[in-house]
């Protein structure tokens, strides 16, 4: 479970906060007379969980102690030493993360108390709320909890109690939450690399005799999990059948002849004969709901309407999603057929558990559909942070980071429409009602074409059925945009630097100030007009009316089929591929990195989108343009070949990179440190470097062919 802890996002993370009262401020002395704490079970204080004990220390409490805890001789004459108090609270903690104000103090303690008593003592994962503190401002005169307490406007009560502290040092690490993220610091691993940065604290602590506050995260891959990769790598569309459907009307007998006919296993029921039906109003008969009938009603069962033995309404998965959510879906609500269905929500197909049940995968399903489920941005960060773990077994298991990237962008759009359902709840709860009109909430850029890898941010926008910017519809939608940014934010998904989020006017709008929209883009003739907009074409929807998505985006793309000017300015406005390589064919690198991203793959992905625009391919994937291009036969096919390689070695290198550096506490980025790449993978990005040298002249010539 390494690499989920490391990336679990603190808004989420299953801490115990604990706080110890002592005979004595000397660690190689003090006693322990009381021992407690309460619990972030996802991130959420349990009041339910919390833990206190006096224990007897064994030997008399100095009066200066108690003056200060109020714990007497007296009080603690009838308590329990420490040993059964420690392994009753070991069992409690569990494998949480212990967090603590000034927890160096109480490990030492604890440390020689377990040391007398013959426990072993094993460190856990350690926060100190007191280094974080220091983290988010550094410019405090104070870091007391008193002092901390007052900063962030919090009440405190039940002070120089050990539960009463732990309760506030709970308090305080919630409220440094907004804090740290304004610091980039959103896992347990960015924290504790942050804390351990605090050297000369940290050695005040050493030399006061304190324990080691924040020790090192363990940033080994831990067992490694057993995952059957085939989940992860095939989309429903390629294992449904395609639907057969049924009227209401129709006889139950009349169902068992076509499925017998057929050979398939259910119909979807229809109010009448229907090719492609929405799932509200779709009803689905199984065989299983037919054996049932007969049973209980013998033959006379046949003469009834199927409507007396199909279920409503019909659990879907869209066509594009990955077998994995479909598994985990029956699985959750137990069922053993989904309807499948495409980008505008019509009913196109059946999944079966009889289909599914070749992927003998269940245990190692680590994502499924939690993120669809998660009830808040506490659930939701939990879940997010599977996506890393999941990342890194999928590539020890040789999955190419181009599979791993669509299972990962699935999840960035499962985030975003999660975030816009709980945004409309909050909307509802403040009220503001419901949406004004239909809408459809998209992702843009890389979770567009599958491409994400883990250093992400928001690229997203919204599309609604009518209204005008500034007036009550837009009003709306911007209010909504703002929750959707909010709670990605919080999560561990971080605003747009660029700010392309449908929080702001030029990245939300009507399906007509959209069209407008388009437009004017393309007979603009300024490259810096321009800037964002290439993601547009990228468009999908993840929420809400899918018609409008799918809608906008091609009418985008036959607005721009044969515009070869605008396509060769939105190729200029990505700019020029920093050289990989220098004079003497060396890698260019800063700091012993290079940033591929800027070095290759970002040219390799404009150049196939210009080049999907000028000649009107309907693809999303870069690999898939390039091919489409290729298919074509506009070009050298070597030189499309070679881009498509060079994209594989990019994505390869940087996802392998992201996932250490994640473990190590690093931020993910795009950079790759060179040093530890292997001879054979320095080969391949040497290669891949001279394939995108002279993109430049290869995105000219094929824009006007």
């Amino acid at each position: 479970m390494a690499h989920a802890r490391q990336s679990t996002p603190l808004i989420a993370i299953d801490a115990v906060v604990i706080d110890i009262e002592t005979t004595g401020l000397d660690p190689k002395t003090a006693r322990v007379v009381e021992l407690a704490s309460v619990r972030l079970s996802g991130g959420r204080l349990d009041e339910a969980k919390a833990f206190r004990r006096l224990v007897n220390p064994g030997m008399p409490i100095p009066a200066a102690a108690s003056d200060i805890h109020g714990i007497s001789d007296a009080a603690v004459a009838g308590a329990l030493p420490f040993a059964p108090v420690w392994s009753e609270f070991s069992q409690t903690l569990g494998d949480a993360v212990l967090i603590g104000h000034t927890v160096g103090f109480d490990l030492a303690v604890l440390k020689r108390e377990c040391e007398r008593a013959g426990f072993a003592w094993m460190q856990p994962p350690t926060l100190d709320t007191r280094l974080l503190a220091e983290i988010a401002e550094p410019a405090l005169a104070d870091y007391s909890i008193e002092s901390l307490a007052a900063w962030l406007g919090l009440e405190i009560t039940d002070r120089h109690t050990a539960l009463g502290d732990a309760h506030s040092a709970a308090q305080i690490f919630q409220a440094l939450l907004p804090k740290l993220r304004e610091s980039n610091i959103r896992t347990l691993a960015e924290a504790a690399r942050a804390c351990r940065a605090l050297t000369k604290v940290l050695e005040e602590h050493h030399r006061a005799g304190w324990a080691e506050a924040v020790p090192p995260i363990d940033a080994g891959d831990g067992a490694p999990t057993r995952i059957d990769s085939y989940p992860y790598r095939h989309r429903a569309s390629a294992i449904m059948t395609p639907a057969r459907f049924i009227g209401e009307h129709a006889a139950i007998s009349t169902a068992l002849a076509e499925m017998t006919t057929s050979r398939i296993s259910s119909l979807f029921v229809v109010p009448q004969e229907s090719d492609a039906p929405r799932p509200e109003d779709t009803g689905i008969i199984t065989e299983r709901d037919i054996l049932r009938m007969l049973a209980r009603d013998g033959a006379a069962a046949l003469a009834v309407p199927v409507t007396h033995a199909m279920s409503r309404p019909l659990a879907t998965v869209p066509a594009d999603a990955f077998a994995y959510l479909a598994i985990s879906r029956m699985n959750r609500l137990k069922v053993r057929h989904l309807g499948v269905t495409d980008e505008v929500g019509k009913v196109i197909g059946a999944l079966s558990a009889r289909d599914l049940l070749r992927l003998r995968a269940e245990s190692g399903l680590l994502l499924g559909d939690t993120i669809d489920q998660a009830s808040d941005v506490h659930d939701l960060g939990q879940a997010w942070a599977q996506v890393t773990r999941v990342a890194a077994d999928l590539l020890r298991e040789g999955l190419p980071a181009r599979e791993i990237a669509a299972v990962i962008s699935r999840e960035i759009g499962a985030m975003t429409h999660r975030a816009a359902v709980l945004a409309e709840a909050r909307m509802m709860s403040s009220g503001q009602g419901v949406p004004p009109c239909a809408y459809a909430f998209v992702v843009l850029g890389s979770a567009g074409r599958g491409e994400s890898l883990l250093a992400m941010d928001q690229d997203n926008a919204i599309v609604f059925a009518y209204g005008e910017p500034n007036d009550l519809e837009d009003r709306w939608f911007a209010a909504l945009g703002t929750h959707v940014a909010d709670i990605l934010h919080e999560v561990g998904v971080p605003y747009c630097s660029g700010g392309v989020m449908a929080k702001n006017p030029s990245w939300r709008g009507s399906l007509p100030v959209w069209r407008k929209r388009v437009r004017q883009w393309i007979g603009r003739s300024h490259p810096q007009d321009l800037l964002s907009v290439d993601i547009f074409f990228d468009l999908r929807g993840v929420h809400g009316d899918g018609a409008l998505a799918d809608t906008l985006w091609r009418e985008g793309l036959d607005c721009a089929a044969g515009e070869a000017a605008f396509a060769k300015l939105l190729a200029d406005t990505a700019g020029a591929v920093a050289p990989g390589l220098n004079w003497f064919g060396r890698f260019k690198t800063d700091g012993g990195r290079v940033d591929l991203k800027k070095a290759g793959l970002f040219g390799i992905v404009s150049t196939a989108r210009a080049l999907a625009l000028r000649h009107h391919v309907t693809e999303h994937a870069t690999s898939a343009r390039l091919a489409a291009i290729k298919a074509l036969h506009l070009g050298a096919e070597g030189d499309l070949e070679a881009l498509i390689d060079a994209q594989d070695v990019f994505l390869d290198l940087i996802l392998w990179q992201q996932i250490q550096d994640i473990a190590q506490g690093i931020p993910a980025s795009n950079t790759v440190e060179i040093r530890r790449l292997s001879r054979r993978e320095r080969e391949r990005l040497h290669a891949a470097f001279e394939a995108v040298a002279h993109l430049e002249e290869l995105t000219r010539d094929l824009l006007f062919r």
